[in-house]
């Protein structure tokens, strides 16, 4: 995308992003200013970041609903587990690039416009179209456009943890929020050869999570993972192991 856009080519990114996201704009002053980074705004008032704030929100009232119309047998810890590993910056970031978001944005003189934009520029764009979405036709449009690209993730995610399988959970978790996959490190046993317990924490990156004890390493994996579940939360912790 050119540095400096004319009048005409403001209009023409303006109605492909339109196009490509399936909703018009009355208001077509809110969808300029969602896809205007900061670099690009003559003011920071001018920027996409009031509109991200609000996106934000939205989207996660959108997955909240949703969640709880969907799962009625879920308590609040179950939910908060599915939302935190469906709504992220990375899915942000993902949705983001499935609609080429990128492509759309107003930047300033000094991007560079031949890179890989950031993941945290293209989540800041998605959460504030969602927010300017919602400025103008209200809720139930931007409704239909978040769980059109959402409810994948929400299946994915809940199928998972009905299954009671917290460690694919939790590696959903971890892909999302730090873009690492989970290790699970043993660091005690006990008892006879015929009836071991094992200790075993889970490890995302540099975090090392509480270690939880199981009849077997499978068990004891399962807990180590609900564990990390809980303090990645803030909640919590199932089993603690001391």
């Amino acid at each position: 995308m050119p540095q400096e856009l004319t009048t005409n080519r403001e209009a023409e990114i303006l109605e492909e992003c339109q196009t490509v996201i399936g909703y018009r704009f009355r208001r077509l002053e809110l969808l300029r200013a969602a896809l205007t980074h900061t670099s690009g705004a003559d003011t920071r008032a001018d920027s996409n970041e009031r509109l991200e704030f609000l996106g934000d929100s939205v989207l996660g009232l959108v997955c909240c609903e949703q969640l709880y119309l969907r799962f009625p047998d879920y308590q609040e810890g179950d939910l908060t587990k599915i939302k935190s590993a469906v709504v992220s910056r990375h899915t942000c970031a993902h949705l983001s690039r499935q609609l080429n978001l990128g492509e759309y944005l107003f930047l300033g003189k000094g991007m560079n416009y031949h890179s890989v934009l950031p993941a945290n520029l293209l989540a800041d764009v998605y959460e504030s179209l969602v927010g300017a979405m919602y400025l103008d036709g209200g809720l139930e449009p931007v409704k239909q456009f978040i769980l059109k690209y959402l409810n994948p993730e929400i299946e994915e995610v809940a199928e998972a943890a009905h299954a009671g399988n917290y460690k694919s959970l939790l590696q959903q978790v971890a892909q999302k929020e730090f873009n690492a996959t989970p290790a699970y490190h043993l660091l005690d046993e006990k008892g006879p050869d015929h009836s071991k317990c094992f200790k075993i924490s889970a490890v995302v990156g540099r975090y090392h999570y509480p270690a939880a004890w199981g009849r077997t390493k499978k068990e004891a994996e399962q807990k180590a993972a609900m564990n990390a579940l809980a303090m990645i939360n803030a909640e919590p912790i199932p089993f603690p192991s001391d």
